[in-house]
């Protein structure tokens, strides 16, 4: 019996290559198909969440990854927030697009958007692609998107731009926060711990797993202007590096 988790891990790439791959690409395939006419003739909310949150579930569930929450009573789900989480793993996107509870619109890079099927479906919700090279203008196409954004719905960033090859927290880009301010949502800070196990960046040894997702308090943005947005960005980075330090002191 003491053998058997081993013996599970070595035989675990032919789970990954069998059925985890095909079954992530139907799903994603399925849901596009689905959430884009529903989002057209119905709502975009409603395709979000009955359909990519679902998509992000089965995702993470047939890793399996067990997904450990903490504070979400901090979240008004009929508020909408600038939700902001550190990024080390590619896994990090189906977990807390299908824990999180909240109808989010993701921003991503350009390059996401040319996935076929996947960057069809994420248009149809309302996802916003960005050129990162000219963050003039993707703070104005996220600007005249969140201006279209309904009560409770909120804008998810990874502010490190990228994930993090070491497991430490990068420095973050201001673009998050400078939305934040300009249209006076809180932020909502979310430290996620576990994922880079399940998936290290750059490669492609998906592994079982446990991953914790924190949501801390939401920080305030009423009254900021723009020269406020280092001190909130300082700010929000410490909280969710307070958070990954208390997860793996656990």
């Amino acid at each position: 019996m003491k053998s058997s988790p081993s013996i599970w891990l070595r035989l675990y790439p032919l789970w990954m290559w069998l059925v985890y791959v095909p079954t992530a690409v139907l799903a994603t395939l399925l849901g596009a198909l689905i959430a884009i006419p529903l989002a057209i003739l119905v709502s975009p909310r409603l395709a979000n969440l009955h359909v990519a949150v679902n998509w992000g579930r089965i995702l993470t569930r047939m890793v399996p990854v067990k997904v450990e929450l903490e504070g979400l009573e901090q979240i008004d789900p009929n508020r909408s927030y600038v939700v902001v989480a550190n990024h080390q793993s590619q896994i990090d996107i189906p977990v807390v697009y299908g824990y999180s509870g909240l109808d989010l619109r993701w921003v991503a890079k350009a390059e996401v958007g040319r996935i076929p099927f996947l960057a069809a479906g994420c248009r149809a919700i309302g996802h916003i692609f960005i050129d990162r090279s000219n963050p003039e203008q993707a703070r104005q196409a996220i600007n005249r998107a969140v201006e279209r954004l309904e009560p409770g719905t909120g804008l998810m960033f990874f502010p490190e731009g990228t994930r993090s090859r070491s497991g430490e927290l990068q420095s973050f880009k201001k673009g998050a926060f400078r939305v934040a301010v300009d249209q006076q949502l809180p932020v909502l800070p979310v430290s996620v711990t576990g994922t880079r196990e399940v998936l290290p960046a750059d490669t492609l040894r998906l592994r079982p797993g446990r991953v914790k997702v924190r949501f801390h308090d939401p920080v305030a943005t009423e009254g900021m202007g723009v020269e406020q947005v280092g001190e909130l960005r300082r700010r929000v980075h410490g909280i969710i590096e307070s958070g990954l330090a208390s997860a793996r002191e656990e």
